[in-house]
């Protein structure tokens, strides 16, 4: 059952009209598996990590003699010498390394070897050594002499305590999956939806489309074009044909692991998705974020053209 491609067909003439913008997809960097966990506890010890309401500042060793509040005091007077850096939901892990590197000034390729050493990020078991959906998005006070490890690491450590805050592990026990699978689906809703309100409705879609496995397989575009390293919201025809093990129209169920790094209400919205019988999803007015819900064909036909009509009126 291939609804999908069938729009392809549909939409052909519309090649040139402008499409929702993508909610953060860049190239992923590569992965490694971790080989001990004893390191990661000790280069977690290494980096500070003060919480200051929804920004955290991040220290290394040798900028420890300087006090806290230097960095994290608003309105004091003091002079700031730190970095502040805000990467928003929905970046996939090479952006990511791409801005903390222009941020910081420090090489990209730092950054680069960094995410490779899960030794010492203090990554969770379940994430089997790799870094992409663990750099978790927010605001970090950076300071000039905190190293690529110790910011990543400061990373690692906030989603640990975000995973701590949702119940990630035991939400993940109680729907039947692994915590890793958890945080696949939310970064598939993190970077299918435009509007946070309708997240968990996506997961729904998500998790019903799951459950049909064989019958139906999750046919999402923005997993495909992760394993492509493409970017765009819309595969072609020839990237459906890839087999890139991330082309969930070819294979069935989740892919290996998730496609960005995504916030917490991505989070929450896959361990608590909504109820409904929904199997489609159409962003009926792209210009207003508007997404309708479809547990039909019919229905969803209706939402297409719906879509099509705002297109030509917008």
């Amino acid at each position: 059952m291939n609804i999908e491609d069938l729009l392809r067909e549909t939409f052909s003439d519309m090649a040139q009209e402008e499409q929702p913008p993508p909610p953060g997809r860049f190239f992923p960097v590569g992965r490694r598996r971790s080989r001990r966990r004893g390191l990661a506890l000790a280069a977690a010890a290494a980096v500070t990590v003060l919480a200051v309401g929804s920004t955290l500042a991040v220290q290394g060793l040798s900028s420890r003699t300087a006090a806290p509040a230097v960095l994290t005091r608003q309105g004091s007077g003091e002079t700031r010498t730190d970095n502040r850096i805000t990467l928003p939901e929905g970046l996939r892990l090479s952006m990511v390394l791409t801005e903390l590197s222009a941020a910081t000034g420090k090489p990209l390729k730092e950054f680069e070897r960094a995410a490779e050493d899960d030794e010492a990020l203090g990554l969770p078991v379940y994430a089997k050594g790799a870094l992409e959906g663990f750099a978790f998005p927010g605001t970090y006070d950076v300071s000039p002499t905190s190293s690529p490890k110790e910011i990543l690491a400061a990373m690692v450590a906030r989603f640990g305590r975000v995973a701590e805050d949702t119940g990630l592990v035991e939400g993940a026990r109680r729907l039947g999956r692994t915590p890793l699978e958890i945080l696949t689906i939310a970064s598939i809703v993190q970077a299918e939806t435009l509007d946070r309100r309708d997240m968990p409705k996506v997961a729904r879609v998500v998790y019903n489309r799951l459950h049909r496995t064989p019958e139906m397989r999750l046919q999402m575009d923005s997993t495909v074009l992760y394993g492509l390293n493409k970017l765009g919201s819309r595969a072609s025809k020839g990237d459906l044909k890839s087999r890139s093990p991330y082309n969930t129209y070819v294979h069935l169920g989740l892919p290996p692991g998730p496609i960005c790094n995504p916030g917490a209400d991505a989070i929450k919205a896959a361990l608590n998705p909504a109820a409904g019988r929904w199997l489609w999803f159409v962003t009926t007015d792209p210009e207003k974020g508007v997404t309708k819900f479809a547990d039909s064909e019919s229905a969803f036909f209706t939402l297409v053209e719906e879509y099509k009509k705002n297109l030509k009126t917008g």
